[in-house]
């Protein structure tokens, strides 16, 4: 059995580290707020600029626009978007398994896999695979949507110049405070028409357009992709953030459990010393009396 020294200082320790989770959680609980807001802010606008390239593409020929022309896919460019910092819990790792899921059957399809990794927990993970092109750290904390642009522009140019014949994106969707799922999209070449799985089929209204759909569309395609790469970006960002308070909710309740259980031991320890000297004085005074 341990001595009482070393479970009391084992119940300190312990003790530390409850404050550090605690104080982490509340720290993860009021930057979710305030990240959950920003998420709800723009994802209608994000559904409205996808319901407007609907509407604009729907009766256009999109083979007339680079970045939405279909090829035989040879190469494929995954970009994963995670955190930077860890202690979320399995938020990170079930992002790059299903990044690396979707590796193994493009590759078993015969397709050359490359990856441009937002977030140290993606680069450094997919490191080792030696197939990451292009990465972007300590941005997650404090994104603007001109890094959204930057990435959206990186992976639009290799798709245009050829290197890469589809993009897929890959983060992790905010559901709730509970539930942050990972998800597959493609981003290149754009894809607008039929929206959402389950969606209710919109009538269809001729529109007078000025300047020209096509000038339009020009203008629009490159902005869809600062959108969608902006928007994976405030899901992963929200996601985390609920991902983490929930992970330091959970260790600051397995602190006070090692708390109960290293009290037990410390008391029977106490008892059994205890125990000891009183038999060492009893002993004691029957020598004496005898």
């Amino acid at each position: 059995m341990a001595s009482l020294k070393e479970v009391k200082t084992k119940i300190a320790g312990v003790k530390k580290t409850s404050q550090i989770t605690k104080a982490m959680n509340m720290v993860a609980a009021s930057k979710l707020r305030g990240a959950q807001q920003k998420m709800d802010n723009f994802r209608p606008y994000a559904n409205q600029f996808n319901t407007a390239m609907n509407s604009l593409s729907g009766s256009m020929e999109t083979s007339q626009f680079p970045l939405m022309e279909v090829r035989e896919v040879k190469n494929v460019e995954l970009l994963v978007i995670t955190s930077d910092r860890g202690l979320c819990g399995s938020f990170n790792a079930n992002i790059m398994k299903a990044a690396e899921r979707l590796m193994k059957q493009l590759e078993a399809e015969g397709k050359k896999v490359s990856l441009v990794c937002v977030g140290k927990k993606s680069r450094n993970y997919f490191r080792k695979t030696g197939k990451v092109r292009k990465s972007y750290l300590d941005i997650m904390g404090t994104f603007q949507m001109f890094n959204a642009r930057e990435i959206a522009q990186e992976v639009a140019a290799s798709f245009l110049a050829g290197e890469s014949d589809q993009v897929q994106l890959v983060y992790g969707q905010f559901v709730s405070v509970a539930v942050q799922r990972p998800n597959v999209g493609q981003l290149l070449p754009i894809q607008t028409l039929g929206g959402d799985a389950g969606a209710q089929p919109v009538a269809a209204v001729d529109y007078i357009y000025e300047p020209s759909p096509n000038e339009i569309m020009d203008v629009l395609l490159p902005l869809y992709l600062n959108v969608m790469v902006y928007r994976g970006m405030l899901e992963v960002g929200t996601s985390e953030h609920a991902a983490r308070m929930t992970a330091m909710d959970n260790a600051t309740r397995a602190c006070k459990d090692m708390i109960t259980n290293l009290t037990l031991i410390y008391n029977k320890a106490r008892q059994s010393g205890i125990t000891a000297e009183l038999m060492d004085i009893v002993g004691g005074a029957e020598a004496l009396r005898g």
